[in-house]
């Protein structure tokens, strides 16, 4: 998220500070070297002739006029919200902020997170939100690997808990996209990230079902939603895979569904689309039983290749990837599994070690 924002930015001129707890990355980046590999080196070094710097160090927090704040929101293992990185980083940057700020979260969370955890640290610092400091939130689009759609292209939501903090976000994005996208609060922009990432879970759950029942009546389900494709409205294609991957899609959809409860409300429909996703795996690996026993051969000591391990192609990203419950369940079924990755050379995963295939 913070990386393609420092690159977007400095391209129109402004000066960034890339603010991270991880030395190496720091180091990588003042160095001139890009350590996400969809991003060339050369971004980078164009960044630092436009005056861009990486820094561990907080105080400098003071010198910035804009400060986004884009970390990692995770779950915890009982699929609850875990903004551990949003108060952490909002306690190391609290004494460093002054008058004139505007702050903003880019990091994707539950309706009314911007007001519970970044308003009351502005006001314990006795600032006014909307006069002497500004607060908004406007959620990441980034969408890594793809060359077709680029942050200057991506209509941008921007968000404010106050009318001239909303003024005061969408001037700084309208400076770097060629569509802002403005709306009522905070929690509207923060309601909108979950539902486009809520939408493509339910419909990859569902086309995952359906790919379950297409099976069984012997029928190819792709060349039934390449047929459904050619009609021109009603109908967008989803298609089957192996379970859900990445930092969003497995992710997001539980942010709402916890907080829902709060409001006495059970969204069984998004937990169910999560519940088929996530058997996903488990139902490729029987596949592949059965593939084997129609040859007479058993999973236990059949040497298993598994081509890509990232969460999607051309990245090197591989958070929440099926294949990392893919190979539990070959590995429990005694098989020798092996995988090939061009993007990624090493793999360590929960306890788990598989060395790249040489192909």
């Amino acid at each position: 998220m913070g990386l393609p924002l420092v690159i977007r930015f400095s391209e129109e001129g402004f000066r960034v500070i890339g603010f991270d707890i991880d030395e190496e990355k720091v180091e990588k980046l003042n160095d001139g070297e890009s350590y996400l590999k969809h991003i060339p080196s050369s971004s980078i070094d164009a960044a630092a002739n436009n005056g861009f710097s990486a820094t561990s160090d907080w105080e400098k927090i003071s010198d910035c006029d804009a400060i986004l704040i884009c970390v990692p929101t995770p779950l915890n293992p009982q699929k609850e919200p875990d903004l551990q990185y949003i108060q952490g980083t909002m306690d190391s940057i609290k004494p460093h902020l002054r008058a004139g700020q505007v702050l903003i979260l880019e990091s994707t969370s539950y309706p009314g997170t911007t007001e519970e955890e970044l308003v009351p640290v502005a006001e314990e610092r006795g600032f006014t939100i909307g006069e002497d400091f500004f607060v908004g939130f406007s959620p990441e689009r980034e969408d890594p690997g793809n060359t077709t759609f680029t942050i200057k292209d991506i209509p941008k939501v921007v968000s404010g808990i106050t009318d001239n903090c909303l003024n005061m976000v969408d001037t700084l994005y309208s400076s770097i996209v060629e569509r802002t996208v403005p709306v009522s609060s905070t929690r509207v922009a923060e309601m909108t990230k979950l539902l486009e990432n809520i939408h493509r879970a339910v419909n990859i759950g569902l086309v995952n079902e359906l790919k379950i029942v297409a099976d069984k009546m012997g029928i190819d389900i792709f060349e039934v939603i390449n047929a459904s494709a050619t009609k021109p409205f009603g109908f967008t294609p989803y298609y089957p895979g192996p379970g859900l991957g990445g930092h969003c899609i497995p992710i997001d959809p539980f942010y709402l569904t916890w907080k829902a409860r709060e409001y006495g409300i059970h969204t069984r429909f998004i937990e169910l689309a999560g519940e088929i996703n996530a058997s996903m795996p488990e139902w490729v690996v029987s596949k592949a039983s059965e593939a084997l026993e129609q040859h007479r051969k058993s999973l236990s000591g059949a040497k298993v290749l598994i081509l890509g391990v990232a969460y999607k192609k051309n990245v090197d990203d591989y958070r929440e990837t099926p294949a990392f419950k893919l190979m539990e369940l070959l590995l429990e079924r005694k098989a020798k599994v092996d995988y090939h990755d061009p993007y990624i050379p090493h793999l360590t995963q929960r306890g788990i070690t598989i060395s790249k295939c040489r192909v």
